[in-house]
């Protein structure tokens, strides 16, 4: 720990035009972490296993140790060398819409060239990797498969042992816990960058141990011999919510702003291969959602009904607009939209996949004659679903009961599997 404070106070003394700090939301009533992340594990240890080393890392804003990046840390380390810096999905500082190509440059603090892992290439490139002796991965996951951090630490896992580079994981908490899993686990079929590995939407693994299960289950070829390093955290148990472990919640992407959208962010995600609206262009992402023709007050009527365990609905008009940073060009843009507003009453309870089932059903159950065939898109619906069982029994008029039924026996099998790779109880 004095090293991590003589390095923070070096960067207060040198920095003359300091990077504005993220606005996260407050850390816990009890006032201060109860954790200690991968990456303040390795700070306080003076970055031993990369004194001596040029390292390559990869990560985003999200990666702060006492409100200092990662970066500038390991730029200022005594005997580590900051050569390569990669930037995934929404770039190195966070500031890039989903979806929004990344681009190549340098960073105006370190010096070090930014290579991006979100435009022409998704995978690093062995010219990328030149004269690097280790690669860190540092980025606050949320706990579902389809977000995309997770498919850029396999594929650079993957380019590592290809080049006989060390990988290091810096783990960081699951914000959804390590105890629930829910949903269908993606088949071989549906790969994409949204969903690289056969796990289920809500999986309940730290990224740490996440990166322990694609080596050991071969999830991706040649990894057998890479040589993983997955610095854990301390004080971390499966149990906890984000809530529960002190730390400011710094927005992981432009539309996840704070916890309790990362909470249902699994469920109401489905809303993106539909043409109805997941919230995009409004300041609440995700916790909203609403189509031309949707009659409000009784979807929230029906979801209300189910007694869905954490949450409540509410009937809401809203229209999406552009919104710089956020939403440039959301769906349905400029077109007012009625729907349904979620609030969250006890997270500890939500189930945000079995929800969001219900919530896509209920919409359906509404959707125009005129519109119904073209109001789910097959292709999106099994990118994220992992199956095409999802679309198969929902437009056969499966009820949201019979859908999550339909897992459970593939979920129980990765559960079992699961656990030879857990780091905490």
């Amino acid at each position: 720990m004095r090293f991590l404070l003589s390095v923070l106070s070096f960067l207060v003394l040198s920095c003359n035009t300091p990077e504005p700090p993220p606005s996260p939301s407050p850390p816990s009533p009890a006032g201060a972490a109860t954790i200690q992340t991968g990456a303040q594990v390795l700070a306080a240890r003076g970055f031993d296993v990369l004194v001596g080393k040029r390292v390559g890392l990869i990560a985003n804003h999200t990666a702060q140790v006492e409100g200092v990046h990662l970066a500038d840390l390991l730029h200022a380390a005594p005997g580590v060398t900051l050569a390569a810096l990669f930037g995934p999905e929404h770039g190195l500082r966070g500031d890039a819409d989903a979806g929004e190509k990344v681009s190549d440059g340098r960073d105006d603090r370190t010096g070090a060239p930014i290579y991006s892992l979100y435009g022409d290439t998704r995978k690093p490139t062995p010219a990328m990797l030149e004269g690097l002796d280790v690669l860190v991965f540092d980025i606050q996951d949320v706990g579902a498969r389809f977000y995309t951090f997770i498919s850029t630490m396999g594929l650079a896992m993957q380019a590592a042992a290809e080049q006989g580079l060390p990988f290091v994981v810096l783990d960081r908490p699951n914000p959804l816990g390590g105890l629930h899993t829910e949903g269908f686990v993606l088949e071989p079929a549906f790969i994409s960058f949204v969903g690289q590995y056969p796990i289920p939407v809500t999986h309940g693994l730290t990224v740490g141990e996440l990166a322990r299960m694609i080596q050991g289950e071969r999830w991706l070829p040649g990894l057998e011999a890479l040589a993983l390093d997955v610095v854990p955290m301390e004080g971390w148990h499966r149990a906890m919510l984000w809530p529960d472990t002190g730390l400011p919640w710094i927005p992981t992407s432009p539309n996840i702003p704070d916890f309790e959208t990362a909470l249902i962010y699994p469920g109401t995600c489905f809303f993106e291969a539909t043409r109805a609206s997941e919230g995009r262009g409004t300041v609440t992402p995700f916790k909203r959602l609403g189509a031309p023709w949707a009659d409000g007050a009784a979807l929230a009527d029906t979801l209300n009904a189910y007694n869905l365990p954490g949450l409540r609905f509410e009937a809401t008009t809203f229209t999406p607009r552009g919104i710089a940073g956020m939403a440039s060009n959301p769906k349905l843009k400029d077109v007012p939209l009625q729907g349904i507003r979620l609030t969250v009453t006890d997270a500890t309870t939500v189930r945000p996949v079995a929800a969001g089932l219900h919530m896509l059903h209920a919409f359906y159950q509404q959707v125009p004659d005129a519109e119904r065939d073209a109001f789910l898109r097959a292709r999106g619906l099994e990118r994220l679903g992992g199956t095409d069982r999802l679309y198969t029994l929902l437009t056969a008029g499966a009820t949201p009961g019979a859908l999550i039924a339909a897992w459970q026996e593939e979920l129980a099998a990765f559960n079992t599997r699961r656990k030879a790779y857990l780091l905490y109880e």
